[in-house]
């Protein structure tokens, strides 16, 4: 089996030492140094132009550095950037109607990263329990998923079963009941134990799991069941959300407005940290001032960054796009795998997709398959060892998925 050790240039060498002696070694990144990006492609220091199939964890879901968005930065950050909200600002409120409206919510609580989001989900849904459902204090119980992925705060690792992000973290925050992952007997069974449930915290689809696509149906009984205990559907879309999957909000497949939605990433078109926690009067009303907050959270420039950014998705049809080329990506891709036996499955829904290698979770088959991607001009990152993220910007077009399916084939076939 060959594998692909691409030699770096040392102007590359030189920036991946810097980081590696100046930085903390939070991350394992592919030894791929870039330093410009423009619709569907990046380029690296020594001119080398690549497909950017990760879009940044699908932040960049409206394509590198599109001009509307950066446009509207520019022109925010040369005229007000920061007011804190001590005062307000002449952004904030317009912002505010426009994603409420758009996403068809009372409210919204903005901040700036997505595990910030979650969060300020979490706090929310139990002040919500205490003081409208009536749980004792301290008792509010929350519904997540086993293989979940919502961040990496303290809190947020306390109900991850990912034991790299759990080990040496600890002690950790109670409250939260685990279950399996598109399970409705499950989640019945958890909100039926005990009257103390607040929420159920889910997403859609589990992005870091490999690109887990529940059964169909799975959201809408959920979000059923939910309804019938008196308990919060939050769904959390920082990384499906945004016309990643062919819809709007990856919820929205199967009619589900969620109680509470969680964005991030692509709200800003990944060109300045955005997030935001969206509900209606009868939740959000439990915020009291001084209860939560941030001094960047809707800051004027990312509220005018999040309203080109919106604009952009739905000027441009981008949900459409990715529900069309979705489909004919996923459909290459396992007349890829009916000619190669190194891809055992392929799943995802409109332009976030995975390919699951066929070698073990602990082999290294799928890095150094993604390896000899970015030789052939395609970036692509491993998730849980042996699955394969597949997700271009949304701007990406009928022939260039062609053309990368050809090189991702063209790299699978080095390695039969």
């Amino acid at each position: 089996m060959e594998q692909s050790h691409q030699a770096l240039s040392s102007k590359s060498e030189a920036f991946i030492e810097k980081e590696n002696k100046y930085g903390a070694h939070n991350y394992h990144p592919l030894p791929v140094v870039l330093e410009k990006g423009e619709g569907v492609y990046v380029w690296d220091v020594d001119g080398k132009k690549y497909y950017d199939f990760l879009s940044a964890y699908s932040a960049v879901n409206q394509g590198h550095c599109h001009p509307k968005i950066v446009a509207a930065m520019v022109k925010q950050a040369q005229t007000l950037t920061l007011t804190s909200r001590a005062f307000y600002n002449d952004q904030l409120g317009p912002y505010e109607e426009f994603i409420t409206e758009y996403f068809g919510f009372d409210k919204v609580l903005p901040m700036n990263t997505g595990a910030e989001a979650v969060e300020t989900a979490l706090k929310l849904c139990r002040k919500w329990a205490y003081e409208v459902k009536g749980i004792p204090e301290n008792q509010a119980g929350i519904i997540v998923c086993e293989n979940n992925f919502h961040g990496r705060t303290t809190t947020i690792i306390s109900f991850s079963n990912d034991e790299n992000a759990r080990k040496s973290f600890g002690p950790f925050t109670a409250g939260f009941i685990k279950i399996p992952y598109n399970d409705i007997e499950a989640l019945e069974n958890a909100l039926k134990s005990t009257n103390n449930i607040a929420g159920f915290l889910v997403e859609p689809i589990q992005g870091e799991a490999g690109v887990y696509v529940p059964a169909d149906g799975y959201l809408a009984k959920a979000k059923a069941l939910c309804e019938h205990y008196n308990t919060l559907f939050i769904a959390d879309e920082v990384q499906t959300g945004i016309a990643r999957t062919g819809k709007l909000l990856a919820v929205h497949h199967e009619n589900v407005q969620p109680d509470i939605l969680i964005l991030g990433k692509a709200i800003s078109g990944g060109v300045y940290p955005v997030s935001a926690v969206l509900a209606n009067n009868a939740i959000m009303d439990v915020i009291k001032p001084g209860q939560h907050g941030s001094t960047f959270g809707g800051n004027p420039v990312a509220a005018a960054v999040a309203i080109a950014a919106l604009e952009v998705v739905r000027d441009e049809n981008l949900s459409q796009n990715a529900a069309y080329l979705g489909v004919i990506l996923r459909t290459g891709l396992n007349e890829i795998a009916s000619r190669n036996p190194l891809i055992t499955l392929v799943r995802g829904k409109g332009l976030l997709n995975a390919i699951v290698i066929n070698c073990e979770e602990d082999s290294d088959l799928a890095w150094d398959i993604c390896m000899k991607f970015s030789e052939y001009g395609l970036l692509a990152k491993p998730t849980h060892g042996n699955k394969i993220r597949l997700a271009p910007p949304l701007v990406i077009t009928e022939t260039q998925i062609h053309e990368c399916l050809g090189i991702i084939e063209r790299a699978l076939n080095d390695f039969r």
